[in-house]
């Protein structure tokens, strides 16, 4: 086999793998933040409570800054609030639908109903200050 057909065999069966694993990834991070999809927002925002929804993108920088904020959110909050993620880059009907222009954006939901708008990076007293009145 030539070196390039064996480059190539390899990266095949390293990108098989990847793809594997990437399915096998559970759909909750260990902060309890539920994945959200155009197919399973509905389900989830209509829950009873307080549902917050971080609308996001991997290439965002302040995105990746209020993430571990929504982590501590998550954790702090269990029981009390259910938080969850939306890939807007993946997910074109949510942010259409709630015409989302700029990101970050956070939907707080309560008992289905969308009751504040968060747009932006923000500290995170601010922000849980924001979230928690609808308490």
């Amino acid at each position: 086999m030539s070196e390039d057909k064996e480059l190539e065999e390899l990266k095949r069966r390293k990108l098989e793998e990847l793809l594997r694993m990437k399915q096998q990834e559970p759909a909750v991070s260990a902060a309890n933040v539920v994945e959200v999809t155009d197919q399973n927002f509905t389900e989830f925002t209509s829950q009873r409570g307080l549902v917050v929804v971080d609308c996001w993108a991997p290439w965002c920088a302040p995105c990746r800054m209020i993430a571990p904020i929504i982590e501590g959110l998550a954790k702090d909050y269990a029981g009390r609030i259910i938080f969850g993620k939306l890939n807007v880059d993946e997910n074109i009907e949510v942010p259409t639908k709630y015409q989302i222009m700029s990101i970050p954006t956070i939907l707080v939901f309560k008992n289905g109903d969308l009751v504040d708008r968060i747009v932006g990076g923000m500290a995170r007293k601010i922000m849980e200050q924001r979230i928690t009145r609808h308490l």
